[in-house]
């Protein structure tokens, strides 16, 4: 039987696993770092430091399978970010230099401690609040992603968020296929905005 309750400290070390398990497109990403936190340190631990009202986990009996983290008001997260979480990072990883092509996992994400994406004001003026989820495979298509999704919009609800947005690896199909189906939809971005790798969704709350 599967458990959703909000994220607490307890499961940080939770977090940063399952990040690192399904970080390569969906898939195991640990055989391409060499710091299994590093896509954690960006992707799901900061939230439930600083977003606990609207984060939450999923567990079966024995453990925390899936997450679903997210910020109201992503502007301000980012700015709480730039405050309380990067410059701790900042002192632990050094800034990679020389050819970026040559980079590793690691030196790509340092790169990102270092310059982290901010996301353009086109989509926060629509779409002002964001998510991230992602499910140990054990749980996939079971109905868990639904039921942390429905769990998080009936919080924004709550708290009066007209829509929200995510990005998504183009190369995870199988990811954008389900935000389309939950009612997602590619969003029109301006050609002064890249896209690069990732497919752009929002929707409506």
């Amino acid at each position: 039987m599967i458990n959703l309750r909000p994220v607490d400290m307890a499961d940080i070390d939770s977090l940063y696993a399952i990040s690192l398990a399904t970080g390569d497109a969906g898939g195991d990403a640990s055989s391409l770092y060499r710091d299994g936190r590093m896509i954690g340190h960006i992707y799901s631990a900061p939230y439930a430091h600083f977003c606990a009202e609207s984060s939450f986990v999923a567990e079966d009996g024995r453990d925390v399978v899936g997450y679903i983290v997210g910020a109201l008001n992503t502007r301000a997260y980012e700015e709480r970010l730039e405050r309380d979480w990067w410059p701790q990072l900042r002192q632990a990883y050094r800034e990679p230099s020389g050819e970026r092509s040559a980079w590793d996992a690691d030196q790509q994400r340092s790169f990102m401690i270092h310059h982290p994406r901010r996301t353009p004001e086109a989509i926060i003026d629509a779409f002002p609040a964001h998510i991230h989820m992602n499910l140990l495979p054990r749980t996939q298509g079971l109905g868990v992603g639904t039921a942390l999704l429905d769990l998080w919009l009936s919080t924004a609800r709550s708290a009066k968020v007209r829509a929200v947005h995510l990005g998504a690896s183009i190369a995870n199909e199988a990811a954008v296929r389900f935000w389309q189906s939950r009612g997602f939809s590619p969003l029109q971005l301006l050609p002064s905005i890249p896209s690069g790798t990732t497919v752009w969704l929002g929707r409506s709350i």
